[in-house]
């Protein structure tokens, strides 16, 4: 292993991040050892404690990470938006382009091995959740807040569960084109629900 350069402790950690989330994403939690992830990250075993005392802790800290950069993209899209028809499409758009710029990413946060460890399903369940209340402040309807948080909820799961089926299938879409498609499913049920 070559020697690391010397970084501040705030850009060591990002970097840090950043490779856990490629060799998690690629040998899953079990399989990857923290051996690994510095030796992918060019560092001693050491340094990487120094910045996370165990690998459940890094684990749980990039699927942190990865879902509140999930959530800032889809919050910036939403509010560059004019009509809320737009932040529908915005926000899917911003979904779809995470799933296919940053795969691994999205493979880690909403695969199946994050789902198997209850600690990790919470970390998981609380990135839903936050995104899904983003929304429903969205959800311009004369409806209760559990009612909006509620169809919140459906439009996090048609995005995960089209992303999922993006990912594993292997298909190359263009994510404006998903986006598209499944924002005018969304619209159409939203105009439905009782304004």
């Amino acid at each position: 292993m070559a020697r690391a350069t010397r970084l501040p402790a705030a850009r060591r950690r990002r970097q840090l991040l950043d490779v856990a989330q490629e060799v998690f994403a690629e040998q899953g939690f079990h399989a990857t050892s923290m051996d690994d992830v510095a030796e992918a990250a060019g560092v001693s075993k050491p340094v990487l404690y120094q910045h996370f005392d165990s690998k459940r802790r890094l684990y749980s800290e990039l699927l942190e990470d990865v879902g509140q950069q999930l959530l800032d993209a889809i919050a910036s899209a939403t509010s560059a938006a004019a009509t809320p028809r737009q932040q529908v499409e915005n926000g899917f758009v911003a979904y779809f382009r995470f799933v296919q710029q940053r795969r691994s990413a999205f493979r880690l946060l909403f695969g199946g091995g994050s789902r198997r460890d209850e600690e990790f399903a919470d970390s998981v369940r609380r990135v839903q959740d936050a995104i899904a209340e983003a929304i429903a402040v969205l959800i311009e309807a004369d409806i209760d807040p559990a009612h909006r948080l509620l169809l919140a909820q459906g439009i996090v799961g048609l995005a995960e569960g089209t992303g999922r089926y993006w990912v594993t299938s292997g298909l190359d879409l263009d994510p404006d084109v998903v986006a598209s498609r499944i924002a005018d499913l969304a619209w159409a049920g939203l105009r439905a629900v009782h304004r």
